[in-house]
């Protein structure tokens, strides 16, 4: 009786297993990351969860927690990024706060960090000791503070602002 329950049991988590393979294949719930390409999850595939990367970690999107030394995404980051350096090459939602945070495309949320750098169109709040952004509906609070196009000023000590 022990010898048929078990049997039963294995043959009906093989398809979930099998399942899980395929639910997961473009994309983690979790990355733990030494460096790339040491990782849990490869470069290409989007992490759903949490982020964790020791020295650097690279994904191809992050939807939830991101944490560590060195944070590369190369398409959309959604939600919390703290870390060393932060880079976001294809938007960014949410707060993003490490000692540098640099983002590219469309940026909605808050940049919080020693050095905010931002190509794209900024929509939120900077704070940092030098804030930059190409294009901006927002505020820049910092020692220096750079609006690329249509802000209060170009350049403005403390504090500038753009409601384009």
């Amino acid at each position: 009786m022990k010898q048929r329950s078990r049997m039963i049991f294995v043959l009906a988590i093989i398809p979930i297993m099998l399942s899980g393979s395929t639910l997961f294949a473009q994309e983690g719930p979790i990355q733990l990351a030494l460096f790339n390409p040491v990782q849990i999850v490869p470069e290409n595939q989007s992490v759903s969860a949490f982020r964790f990367s020791l020295i650097y970690g690279k994904n191809a999107a992050v939807t939830g927690v991101d944490i560590g030394l060195v944070n590369f995404t190369s398409s959309k980051q959604t939600g919390i990024q703290w870390g060393g350096v932060g880079v976001v090459e294809g938007g960014f939602v949410g707060w993003q706060a490490n000692f540098v945070s640099v983002s590219n495309g469309n940026f909605e949320g808050l940049q919080w960090s020693s050095v905010n750098h931002h190509s794209g169109h900024f929509k939120g709040l900077q704070l940092a000791l030098v804030n930059y952004a190409a294009t901006m509906k927002g505020i820049q609070i910092g020692f220096i503070n750079i609006i690329g196009k249509g802000g209060f000023l170009p350049i403005f000590p403390l504090f500038n602002f753009s409601f384009d």
